[in-house]
């Protein structure tokens, strides 16, 4: 398949190359759709990862109600407790555009039932439909009320924790830093992301190059989803794809945060381009100058908020043009006095905890991945 690439370090290859058909022809399938009439790829797209409804689980009470107006989804364990439990408020990734509280039911399911906590899916409004701020209005509202009403579900309040995949990753980092200021609410425990987005600065560190064509996640839709979630379409793509987008000033004033120089060198084996500098457009960064706003990209928050932050638990997957974010946040935590575990799957790929038991299509890695998720929610 010209264009993408299955990096033979990948866990299971093979099975990542049947994903990737999936992926592609599902894509396909949708544009057909479109063109005729009958529905948008975006409309198809949510479909196709909708997800089965799943039966009653023998361990947890499964209940679906609003917080603040917003739908989650709350898992508590059945077994009687010692004390008050954890508490994870979980939001699903899906470029702000995809996913849904069915989507991650099995990922939610296993979270509560191995870590024995109260777990809180919440449904954000998605783009383009809804643009940014919604989905994390929508996210930090529903943590609110959670914060404020955690007696009634048996809940410690030492112990609330935010979690989220990708773009849930972004919504969990987001959530994270409004509330670390806030003094009348419990204090988040830590914060767990699992191959966050956080940045929309720069398409081009090393990750972005070396893993451009792998699935689930290509450079060019990073690109998309972010400008989606932004403005509700994807106009000037290319420009932000190239970095045209943002003026050299703010550059160098970001260049201490985003940039390449902050990568371990072992990162960048695999071959890394240095890029020649392309022209600012002007006109291009008016239309997208809120991506440098914190609640959208939690990567260029100050030191003063970051140093506030909760111990925090990051996962990255090698073959991840989403990488280096993570990478980059770590260390910005770590500069901060922040407490940071990190898990690292040398085989893992964009994507590969929400394949957990999905259609017989699970990855051994994406098991090992959300293991380590469960023994930190453990240590807390």
């Amino acid at each position: 398949l010209p264009g993408y690439d299955i990096p033979p370090g990948v866990n299971q290859p093979a099975k990542l190359r049947l994903v990737l058909t999936v992926l592609l022809g599902t894509a396909a399938l949708g544009r057909i759709l479109e063109k005729t009439g009958l529905c948008s790829q975006i409309t198809f797209g949510r479909y196709v990862r909708q997800g089965r409804k799943l039966g009653l689980d023998p361990k947890l009470f499964i209940q679906d109600v609003q917080f603040n107006k917003v739908p989650v989804r709350v898992y508590q364990p059945k077994a009687t407790s010692d004390g008050p439990r954890r508490g994870i408020l979980f939001f699903h990734g899906g470029g702000w555009v995809f996913g849904s509280l069915d989507t991650y039911e099995k990922v939610c399911r296993y979270l509560s039932r191995e870590s024995d906590s109260v777990v809180v899916s919440v449904q954000y409004r998605l783009a383009p439909e809804h643009k940014y701020p919604a989905a994390y209005e929508d996210c930090l509202s529903a943590s609110q009320h959670f914060l404020q009403h955690l007696e009634h579900y048996g809940v410690d309040p030492a112990r609330v924790t935010v979690c989220g995949d990708s773009a849930g990753g972004n919504l969990a980092a987001a959530v994270s830093q409004t509330l670390a200021g806030r003094s009348d609410l419990p204090r988040l425990r830590a914060q767990i992301l699992i191959y966050p987005g956080l940045q929309a600065l720069d398409f081009n560190l090393p990750s972005y190059q070396q893993n451009r064509g792998v699935p689930l996640l290509f450079r060019e839709r990073a690109a998309f989803f972010a400008l989606l979630y932004l403005n509700g379409d994807a106009l000037h793509m290319q420009e932000v794809l190239e970095g045209s987008h943002i003026p050299p000033d703010m550059r160098l004033k970001y260049r201490k945060w985003v940039s390449p120089d902050n990568i371990p060198e072992k990162f960048k084996v695999r071959g890394v381009k240095p890029l020649r500098p392309t022209d600012f457009i002007a006109e291009v960064y008016e239309t997208v100058k809120r991506f440098c706003e914190p609640n959208l990209c939690p990567l260029l928050a100050e030191d003063s908020v970051v140093h506030q932050l909760p111990e925090s638990f990051i996962l990255t997957c090698e073959y991840d043009v989403l990488r280096d974010d993570g990478l980059l946040y770590k260390k910005r935590l770590e500069d901060n006095g922040v407490p940071v575990t990190w898990y690292h799957l040398e085989d893992g790929f964009h994507g590969i905890i929400s394949l957990f038991n999905f259609c017989g299509l699970a990855f051994p890695s994406g098991k090992r991945g959300l293991d380590s998720v469960v023994n930190f929610l453990k240590s807390l």
